[in-house]
C-alpha cells in the first residue's frame, strides 16, 4: 500500500513538473518572442509613409508602402503625367523591371528584406488612378 502510494507521488510530481515546464514554455513563447520580420515590415512601412507621397522623378510618385501577409512587401506608385490608354505596357514593363531588379539585389537598404526573402511588389497607376501594372520580385529573382 505505502509502495502505490509512494508510485503515485513520483507520478503525479512527474506529471506536475511537465505541466509547469509546458505552461512556462508557453507563456515565455507568447508574451517574450522576439518581434517577427513582419513586425519590422510595418515598421519600415510606416516610416516610408510617413513621407509620402514623394516624387521619386519628374513621371513617378511614391504613394505608400504596405506590408503584406506572406512576407511580401508593396510599393505603390503613380505616373502622374501619364494615362494608362497612352502607355504601352509591355514596354514599360520590360523597362522598369530590370532597374527594380538591379535595385533590390544591390540597395544596401533592401539587405535585410533580401536576407529574410521577402517578396517586393510594385504597383502602378495611372494619373487617372487606373491600375497599369504590377511587378512582382521575389527571392528567386534576386538571389541569382
Amino acid at each position: 500500500m505505502e509502495n502505490t502510494n509512494n508510485r503515485k507521488r513520483i507520478i503525479s510530481s512527474v506529471v506536475g513538473a511537465v505541466v509547469a515546464v509546458l505552461v512556462a514554455a508557453l507563456v515565455q513563447q507568447y508574451f517574450f518572442k522576439a518581434p517577427t520580420f513582419d513586425k519590422t515590415m510595418m515598421q519600415a512601412a510606416s516610416q516610408i509613409n510617413q513621407s509620402c507621397p514623394i516624387m521619386v522623378d519628374q513621371e513617378t510618385r511614391l504613394d505608400n508602402a504596405v506590408a503584406m501577409p506572406g512576407k511580401i512587401f508593396q510599393y505603390n506608385y503613380t505616373l502622374v503625367n501619364l494615362a494608362k490608354d497612352s502607355i504601352n505596357i509591355s514596354g514599360l514593363e520590360s523597362y522598369i523591371k530590370p532597374m527594380i531588379l538591379n535595385n533590390v539585389k544591390t540597395n544596401p537598404d533592401m539587405k535585410s528584406f533580401r536576407d529574410n526573402k521577402i517578396t517586393m511588389t510594385y504597383t502602378y497607376k495611372d494619373k487617372y488612378g487606373v491600375f497599369i501594372t504590377r511587378i512582382d520580385i521575389t527571392p528567386e529573382m534576386y538571389e541569382e
